[in-house]
């Protein structure tokens, strides 16, 4: 029994019988952290570590599940939180040197409370591009985050540390930040699990710079994962306006019911994406596999047009507003990111509206869509993982990272439930994801689908 290669539901049955301690399991987790994040040679997942914290935490837990009395659906469970969170006790460095590590850092952001309250064991924090402004993770203050899957490429972004975490062993489960597909995109490289639920079902405090298009998400091996951390981080908070009321049902609880028979669309290209073959070939026999094993599966595209620039606009004019009250940042800060916010200041308020619009349109086409289909499936990814370091493909010709990112960020601006998981391989071994896309609001039929595929494909 390895807790490195364990998922959380697998980890709180071993709790429950006695099998395995949550001491146990945080130690095998943080030595495989040992082993395959730290020294030249490490994937560079983690930008903090806190052993101490996390056994300290993990013996309280022992000690509920000793008397049968753990504290919530996932106690002693290890857990990472992308360093975007603000986590009493750790500072929250966003990926940054512009940003004061000697500050009090005594607030929990919700996400962090509630991974607390449920009595989850804090590993430490992962990396993030500075202020999570690409698909890829790199920074100045962290340096390059690798894939597990071939350290030569990039992990993805700007969850990247989460996705290479949990690929590698080092935590089950983790919890990173979508405002154009950051936690998909990574999830998709690495070959795991990534869900970006409907905008405002987990709250985030302070608010995001971004606005409507940020989101957090589980980033776990399983769907079941991500659907038990759904249950927890699906809370209403006060500090966000944005968030929702409670959901009716859990997640979990509907992971199993009947998607057979559902209407579903697929779309190769969403009308205007660029799809490298090999992605194209595994997302294509992944559909047949589909409608085979019982999903009324047709081609149809929404009737988009690509709003790449709508979403360039409001991205460049988050970024600006961030950067903006930050002193210093200028001399320090990641050359991309200082021309996203040179484009940015240049933006008019009229120019914001304009592309607030555009994401109006956006949401209302997929809504008519959805009226006829019950979800979309189309690649997560147009691409494989490419060399780490670099923004976009080397030699692709492409001048910014959300040219690559088509399939992702549409549904930012949309504000709908997105869920990526593996279903395949390029030749060279390279992880192929599938998007599975839903009406807002219907975040337990994404999981349910998802459970579908990933039992088709176990």
């Amino acid at each position: 029994m390895d807790p490195t290669q364990m998922s959380a539901v697998e980890l709180v049955a071993a709790y429950s019988s006695r099998e395995l301690s949550p001491v146990e399991a945080t130690t095998a987790i943080l030595d495989r952290i040992g082993e395959a994040d730290s020294g030249q040679d490490g994937l560079g997942a983690y930008c903090l570590v806190d052993p101490d914290a996390a056994l300290g935490q993990a013996r309280q837990a022992e000690a509920r599940w000793q008397q049968d009395h753990p504290r919530g659906l996932l106690d002693g469970v290890p857990v990472s939180i992308k360093d975007i969170f603000l986590t009493a006790g750790w500072p929250t460095l966003r990926g940054s040197r512009a940003i004061d590590p000697d500050q009090p850092w005594e607030v929990d952001s919700p996400v962090a409370a509630r991974l607390r309250a449920d009595g989850m064991v804090f590993l430490g924090k992962t990396t993030t591009p500075e202020l999570a402004w690409k698909a890829v993770t790199d920074s100045p203050l962290h340096g390059i985050t690798r894939n597990p899957v071939d350290p030569r490429l990039t992990a993805g972004g700007s969850s990247g540390g989460s996705a290479a975490a949990v690929a590698a062993g080092m935590g089950p489960v983790s919890v990173g930040t979508d405002g154009g597909g950051s936690v998909r995109i990574p999830a998709s490289f690495c070959g795991i699990v990534g869900f970006k639920p409907t905008h405002g079902r987990i709250p985030l405090y302070p608010a995001s710079p971004f606005g409507p298009l940020a989101h957090a998400g589980p980033m776990t091996r399983t769907v079941e994962d991500a659907a038990l951390l759904m249950d927890i981080l699906a809370l209403p908070d006060h500090r966000d306006p944005t968030s929702l009321a409670p959901p009716q049902r859990t997640f979990r609880g509907e992971l199993n019911r009947e998607v057979t028979g559902l209407h579903v669309a697929y779309s190769p290209d969403l009308g205007f994406a660029h799809v490298d073959g090999e992605v194209a070939a595994v997302v294509q026999e992944a559909v047949r596999r589909l409608d085979a094993a019982g999903l009324h599966v047709t081609e149809a595209d929404p009737g988009l047009t690509d709003p790449i620039e709508a979403f360039e606009v409001l991205w460049a004019a988050g970024a600006a507003t961030l950067l903006d009250s930050m002193p210093g940042a200028r001399q320090t800060i990641d050359p991309g990111l200082g021309r996203v916010w040179d484009r940015g200041e240049r933006y008019s308020a009229v120019d914001f509206l304009r592309a607030r619009n555009v994401a109006a349109q956006v949401g209302i086409t997929m809504g008519a869509f959805h009226e006829e289909h019950n979800l979309l499936l189309t690649p997560t990814v147009g691409i494989p993982a490419f060399e780490a370091g670099h923004e976009v493909p080397p030699g692709s010709g492409l001048q910014r990272w959300p040219q690559w990112a088509s399939f992702s960020f549409p549904f930012n601006l949309s504000q709908q439930p997105a869920l990526s998981l593996p279903v395949g391989i390029t030749a060279d071994g390279r992880p192929v994801g599938l998007q599975i896309v839903g009406p807002r609001h219907s975040d337990d039929l994404v999981l349910a689908a998802g459970r579908f595929v990933e039992r088709l494909f176990a």
